[in-house]
């Protein structure tokens, strides 16, 4: 059943919590309970979900394999936390890891679990990446997003959440990503130009931190060709490769790690979001062993041991043992992205176009007020979305990798169906899905 036009009004004692508050502004539903790719409100209306917890829920909400595993672990009266203690959650976590991610890749990291959110993760990579190297700045990208601390605000580009810093958010030096100018300048040669031409003033950083696809900063995807020209050009300067794959990673690309495609080999790799694959806060920073130099307890946090997190993460990985989940990651990307193609075809030249790459797609509007329009009018049709991009100019679509093909159906059809009110597209909504399965 879809939700009605009229939201729910707010509960008073809402009141009570921070001005600080953001997307319950935007969407005032009171959620009850939650299954696979669908929530369900208070009052028994059910909405389907293409944000899935801004992607930490990439199996689904209360995925009943994973909840077994957990429910199991409590009811054995697992432990809880345990800081850097050993625990046997850990344990099996740490070797499952390395046989399902790592070994089949032929990847080699150390394993560091940090604070539970992604800022803790990325706050960690920065640090020991001015460890390694002796140096204090750290180059970022336009239009990227790696949190809300200081250090990895410092290395974000959004200019309202780098405002609310109050302080200087200082060793930083930006540069154009990927497109940033434009289909016509590869800004790899102006990055190459600026780090190896005598007098430009741009010494060599400790490290590069890059999302392979920006998903706050818009959707946008970096050329595998440009990865590589910048992982070498990390190797040329003696700075590390940071690869920020907290919202990308995890699957939500195609491939567990987003960047796998583009055969780079990145010294640091953040995770968070779906590393618990149920939503539990975790965070994990892979380094290359002959990068950890850390001292013990040097970086640390109280809830680096969630033990809860690591059953549930391990039992995510069995997502992975073969290629089940990714074959179907690619089979519900296909759907997507026809079914956005179909969209914006019936559409004025330029209005919108296809962003994205995996199950993380998006349309972005030369009208960035479109987008925001278009979260409202989802929502009336029972489908909760987000927007993204430095104005807000995306709307942007996660719905959990492990959706089933008749409700990832269903959402682009309200989406479809939130279009064609808001933008008065003269057509009638198609069932364009309908035998592509």
């Amino acid at each position: 059943m879809n939700a009605p036009l009229l939201k729910h009004s707010p509960t008073s004692i809402y009141h009570l919590e921070s001005n600080v508050r953001s997307y319950c502004r935007e969407c005032d539903v009171v959620f009850a309970t939650a299954s696979g790719a669908t929530l369900t409100d208070i009052d028994g209306l059910r909405y389907i979900d293409f944000f899935a917890g801004a992607g930490s829920l990439n199996y689904g909400h209360n995925n009943p394999y994973l909840k077994k595993h957990l429910l199991a672990y409590i009811e054995q009266d697992g432990v809880t936390t345990t800081l850097d203690f050993h625990s046997d959650a850990k344990s099996r976590f740490i070797e499952r890891f390395e046989q399902v991610i790592l070994t089949p890749r032929n990847m080699h990291y150390k394993l560091q679990f940090t604070g539970p959110t992604g800022t803790n993760a990325v706050e960690a990579a920065l640090k020991l990446a001015r460890k390694v190297t002796g140096r204090s700045t750290v180059a970022a990208f336009t239009h990227g997003f790696h949190g809300v601390s200081l250090g990895a605000l410092a290395a974000t580009a959004n200019a309202d959440k780098r405002g609310a810093a109050g302080v200087e958010l200082s060793n930083v030096v930006r540069l154009p990503y990927d497109g940033f100018f434009g289909p016509d300048i590869d800004s790899a040669d102006i990055i190459t130009s600026l780090y190896q031409t005598a007098g430009s003033g741009y010494e060599a950083p400790a490290a590069i931190i890059l999302e392979t696809v920006q998903g706050e900063g818009g959707l946008n995807c970096a050329r595998l060709g440009w990865l590589k020209r910048i992982e070498q050009l990390c190797k040329d300067l003696g700075a590390l490769l940071i690869v920020d794959d907290i919202q990308a990673g995890c699957g939500r690309t195609g491939t567990f790690f987003s960047f796998e495609p583009a055969g780079i080999s990145p010294d640091i790799i953040c995770l968070s979001k779906s590393i618990s694959g149920y939503g539990l806060p975790m965070s994990l920073v892979l380094i290359k062993p002959e990068h950890d130099l850390w001292e013990p307890g040097e970086h640390n946090g109280t809830f680096r041991g969630n033990n809860p997190a690591f059953v549930t993460a391990c039992a995510a990985l069995d997502y992975w043992q073969n290629t089940q989940l990714q074959d179907a990651i690619a089979t519900n990307a296909a759907l997507m992205r026809i079914r956005l193609e179909q969209i914006i075809a019936r559409l004025s030249p330029g209005v919108a176009r296809v962003l994205g790459r995996g199950m993380f797609l998006g349309l972005r509007f030369d009208d960035a007020s479109i987008a925001g329009t278009l979260v409202s009018a989802c929502l009336e049709q029972g489908l909760l979305v987000e927007t993204c991009g430095p104005q807000s100019e995306v709307l942007k679509l996660m719905p959990p990798l492990t959706i089933d093909t008749p409700t990832l159906q269903q959402g682009l059809e309200q989406l479809e169906r939130a279009c064609f009110r808001t933008l008065s597209i003269n057509a009638t909504p198609t069932d364009a899905l309908q035998g592509i399965a």
